[in-house]
């Protein structure tokens, strides 16, 4: 009975031996500077939004002050150019072009009374001349102060009205760079994740670019696995697998996502001796419950099954 109750049972499906890969986000900022303040610690779950490190900010605040002082700088000038002279400087003109009328009615008085005496023979007729030049002058003068005024009163042309707008547009533009330069000092969690390393102590230089620390995002972990060339053609992707790990409970139900197209010789991690020199491909995996995948942790070594139960072929 014990012969014919393991015949009838149901052997397992072979397995593949794998392991955990995390898919991490490697967190730096586009600015250089010194850190001032790191907000987490390794091991530590962040939210969405959380600050995670801080660097110093001196001389983003002073270029972003700058640019401010420019862009007032640049405003008050497009908006000078849209008016005319000051009220003073026209109450000038004005006070000078009364003069020049004043002037204009006294010469215009003495130009008669030289004609009158010019008729009577007591001047001489260059006496006159004079007389209508001296007129003249101050009637030209009365006619450039009027112009004056009008031109006064007239805003700057158009031209450098719009070189005016585009220089405090430019201003404007200069600000917002040294506004976001600033704002990039702090960097924050672009998701719910958990902090795996951080690579900085405050204190320490962060060149541009350079990741601050490395973020395990919720969820973002996948099966990673390999399979002799022999199996590689029964497998496709989106295909059903079981994951099977120490102390995560029940098999977790996932999916084949990725197969390599290039043979490797050995895995990379060796957790048993008949998997050594042989010529397989690298599968990967990824759970289908966001929860189940956080049952699984990065590097934990795996057992991966197919869910179909079908023979594979060794």
């Amino acid at each position: 009975m014990a012969v014919l109750a393991a015949a009838c049972s149901k052997a397992p499906a072979p397995a593949w031996g794998g392991y955990v890969e995390g898919e991490y986000v490697r967190v730096a900022s586009p600015v250089g500077g010194t850190l001032d303040r790191l907000s987490v610690r390794d091991g530590d779950t962040v939210a969405k939004g959380a600050v995670l490190f801080t660097l110093d900010a001196v001389l983003e605040r002073a270029v972003r002050e700058e640019a401010r002082a420019r862009l007032l700088g640049a405003e008050a000038q497009a908006a000078n150019a849209t008016k005319g002279r000051r009220a003073d400087e026209i109450a000038v003109t004005q006070a000078q072009r009364a003069q020049a009328a004043a002037q204009a009615a006294l010469a215009r008085a003495e130009l008669a009374r030289q004609q009158e005496l010019f008729a009577q023979n007591f001047i001489s007729r260059a006496q006159l001349d004079d007389a209508h030049t001296a007129m003249a002058q101050t009637q030209a003068r009365v006619a450039e102060l009027d112009a004056a005024l009008a031109v006064a009163r007239l805003p700057a042309r158009r031209d450098e009205q719009l070189a005016a707008v585009a220089q405090a547009d430019a201003a404007r533009q200069a600000l917002r760079q040294s506004q976001w330069r600033e704002e990039q000092t702090q960097v924050q969690a672009p998701g719910d994740a958990i902090v795996s390393e951080t690579y900085f102590r405050v204190g320490e230089y962060v060149p541009a670019g350079q990741p601050v620390l490395a973020l395990l995002p919720t969820g973002q972990v996948k099966a990673r696995f390999f399979v002799l060339e022999p199996v590689l053609g029964t497998l496709t992707t989106g295909q059903p697998v079981s994951l099977e790990c120490d102390g995560c409970g029940a098999p977790i139900a996932a999916r084949i996502s990725f197969i390599a197209t290039r043979v490797e010789y050995t895995p990379p991690v060796i957790y048993s001796n008949e998997q050594r020199a042989r010529l397989v491909f690298m599968v990967e995996a990824r759970p289908q419950q966001v929860g189940d995948a956080a049952r699984m942790r990065p590097g934990q070594p795996l057992q991966v099954r197919r869910m179909d139960g079908g023979t594979l072929t060794r």
